[in-house]
């Protein structure tokens, strides 16, 4: 049997591929290896199983790339090339281009220069009007021809309601250290809209607003240009990938607040209202922003979960960062 390491230690090397490149860049993500050529990058998951994904298996593996490349050329239609095997000879040597035993399976893509992404254009104070209105207008499209799975309003809710109050439980654990009064703040706001407002997310519901979407929108995952595309959705579990948009868009502007660019979140989400003429009421959008907010601030708490983590204090912070964010919103929520 041929163990992860020595997987990675064979897709590290420059020789392993055909194109020959001058380097590899391995990156180490919690669920898979990435590895970055001059042109192309090849993604290899670990073989981990987890209550929302399975990839224990060399089958799971596979299905689960081919979900990728599928639900990727959406978005990103000449991005996700192929999925390859990865091959185990008879001498025992490992091939991508061989005739041995299948032991994993690797997604290949193109390789996209990070000066394009919408996080390098806010990093750098380059963002153009013109770009996000590129990007609007391909997730307004996007969003129209989506699939529209059969959505209940009062599931719809209780949906919701778990989540936030699955957030504030593991926020409130003692061992993570985060100020209980904002975690019981931002989810108090959203449960007592969620209690006074219901109506509005029914609306949502009954005017089919609640789509298949990409899932994982961040500024790293957009490029930006006259043809942007999205790359990394959520492939591995499709109930994660059915949203409002309008819950999507909010987590973009959020994550755009994050790096310092809050002005091109909200041009974003003015811009989709404009484009597709859903204009739903402000209070909805800071709800969904504030849900938000608590779930990265769990997800980044969470890092401390890894043994062999470092920079315990920066994941804290992040937390932090991302708590006082679901205060704001839901700050603003009880002024609206």
């Amino acid at each position: 049997m041929t163990s992860l390491a020595g997987k990675v230690r064979f897709l590290k090397r420059r020789e392993s591929y055909a194109e020959r490149p001058a380097r590899v860049v391995p990156i180490e993500t919690h669920m898979s290896w990435v590895f970055l050529t001059d042109e192309h990058a090849y993604k290899l998951k670990k073989p981990v199983r987890h209550s929302f994904l399975d990839f224990s298996t060399i089958e799971a593996r596979r299905r689960n790339c081919e979900r990728e490349v599928r639900l990727n050329r959406r978005l990103a239609p000449d991005v996700y090339l192929a999925v390859l095997p990865l091959r185990r000879e008879r001498s025992g040597r490992l091939s991508l281009d061989g005739t041995g035993e299948i032991v994993d399976w690797i997604v290949k893509m193109r390789r996209l220069p990070a000066e394009r992404t919408l996080e390098y254009a806010i990093k750098h104070g380059t963002v153009r009007s013109a770009d996000l209105r590129g990007l609007a207008g391909l997730l307004v499209r996007f969003y129209r021809s989506a699939p529209k799975p059969a959505v209940a309003e009062r599931s719809y809710r209780r949906r919701i309601e778990a989540d936030i109050r699955a957030n504030r439980r593991e926020l409130s654990k003692s061992a993570w250290r985060l100020p209980v009064a904002l975690v019981r703040e931002a989810s108090g706001a959203q449960l007592a809209f969620l209690r006074r407002h219901s109506g509005i997310l029914d609306a949502r519901v009954r005017g089919g607003r609640i789509v298949e979407v990409h899932g994982d929108l961040r500024p790293e995952h957009v490029y930006l240009g006259a043809k942007p595309v999205v790359t990394d959705c959520l492939e591995f579990n499709r109930a994660f990938r059915i949203l409002d948009p309008l819950d999507e868009l909010g987590y973009l502007a959020l994550e755009c607040d994050v790096l310092g660019g809050a002005e091109a979140g909200r041009r974003l989400l003015d811009l989709y209202e404009e484009l597709s003429g859903d204009r739903p009421p402000r209070q909805l959008q800071h709800f969904y922003m504030s849900g938000r907010a608590c779930l990265r601030a769990k997800l980044a708490i969470w890092h401390l979960k890894d043994r062999g983590v470092r920079h315990r204090a920066k994941w804290r912070r992040k937390a932090l960062r991302y708590l006082c964010l679901a205060c704001a919103h839901a700050g603003a929520l009880a002024e609206t």
